[in-house]
């Protein structure tokens, strides 16, 4: 299992992210799938992880972070004639 470990980390990676802001460590020889568009790479597994760590630092879809965003908001006045 170590060997593999070791191949593994020696593999080119790329950074993926979706149109929900979600990112993907995904090797480099793989197509990348519809959906999702590179952000970084190629480069080290290790590189590659430290890209999402410090890229990626809210976990929530992006559509999510909006819904919360707009049920936080006040709301509007009412402006309909009396």
């Amino acid at each position: 299992m170590a060997d593999d470990e070791d191949d593994d980390t020696k593999l080119p990676y790329l950074v993926l992210v979706n149109n929900e802001e979600q990112h993907s460590l995904w090797r480099a020889d793989l197509e990348i799938p519809s959906g999702w568009r590179r952000v970084f790479g190629p480069g080290d597994k290790t590189g590659c992880l430290s890209y999402i760590n410090e890229n990626w630092t809210d976990m929530r879809p992006l559509s999510l972070r909006r819904a919360i965003e707009a049920a936080s908001r006040p709301a509007a006045p009412d402006r309909s004639p009396r």
